[in-house]
């Protein structure tokens, strides 16, 4: 029994991808997923049900990536899944030509797998870096291993 050997496939810091929230715990702005979208809450309501029945919850939601629409009914009691997102600022060192951000991360690395996004804060993106030639920082969010740019700015001198 000592010599079994243990193999191990993947070594991760177990963080996982969304956690479960009660539905009534939810708040407007806040995360959730909806067929297996994360998603942001624009619009949230309660009705009560009749005499044997739950309180629902009814959301209206947006997903991060891609804007789309999303509406999701579930009893308030039930758990729904959260997303864990994360928003991170890169320093933009450069825009390759096939339109990859090549962005610098806190540790001095470069990571190079962000798209330049699709209009107009594309274009805000290569303006300010290439016709303004300022230093641009790039707000990149990552979910459910997704991510984009969603905003820049002008990186503080």
């Amino acid at each position: 029994m000592a010599d079994e050997e243990h193999t191990f496939d993947s070594a991760d810091a177990g963080a996982s991808l969304t956690f479960p929230m009660q539905c009534s715990a939810l708040r407007k702005n806040g995360h959730v997923v909806i067929k297996g979208r994360p998603c942001k809450i624009v619009d949230m309501s309660t009705s009560k049900t009749g005499k044997h029945g739950h309180a629902k919850v009814h959301l209206v939601a947006l997903d991060i990536f891609t804007g789309k629409k999303l509406e999701d009914l579930s009893p308030s009691t039930h758990n729904m899944e959260v997303p864990n997102v994360k928003r991170t600022e890169y320093q933009l060192l450069d825009i390759t030509d096939d339109d990859f951000l090549s962005l610098m991360t806190e540790n001095g690395d470069t990571k190079d797998d962000v798209k330049v996004p699709e209009g107009d804060l594309g274009s805000r993106i290569k303006k300010m870096f290439k016709e303004e030639e300022k230093d641009v920082n790039v707000i990149v969010l990552t979910s459910m291993g997704e991510e984009c740019a969603i905003d820049c700015k002008e990186a503080p001198k």
